[in-house]
């Protein structure tokens, strides 16, 4: 009698699953619907939009945004070119003077023969 018991509640379970579910996708918050029977998507919802193209808005921002950091950018390079040619000039007297205070090494005699 137990097994009877038993036999009906699981086949009561399996009536009242639901014939398709929905799934979050975790890498792009994509929702799937999904049916065990056929084990296959059969419905797929794309996921909702983030990020700076959301609202023209905040897409004019962030492009305002990266003008200004790609100016500043262009004014550090355009100072540090301008200095260039005193910061080369100060490497090579400091390695002018490193060479001039480190003694020659002896030269070994080429064997010809």
């Amino acid at each position: 009698m137990r097994l009877s018991r038993a036999r009906g509640t699981t086949e009561a379970m399996s009536k009242a699953t639901p014939k398709s579910f929905e799934v979050t996708c975790p890498c792009c918050q994509a929702r799937l619907t999904v049916d065990p029977e056929v084990r296959a998507v059969i419905a797929h919802a794309p996921p909702p939009k983030t990020g700076p193209a959301a609202s023209l808005d905040q897409a004019m921002a962030a492009l305002r945004s990266a003008e200004v950091r790609r100016e500043a950018r262009f004014r550090e390079a355009a100072e540090a070119e301008k200095s260039k040619d005193q910061v080369l000039a100060r490497k090579f007297a400091a390695g002018l003077e490193r060479a001039k205070d480190m003694p020659d090494r002896p030269l070994r005699p080429i064997d010809l023969d």
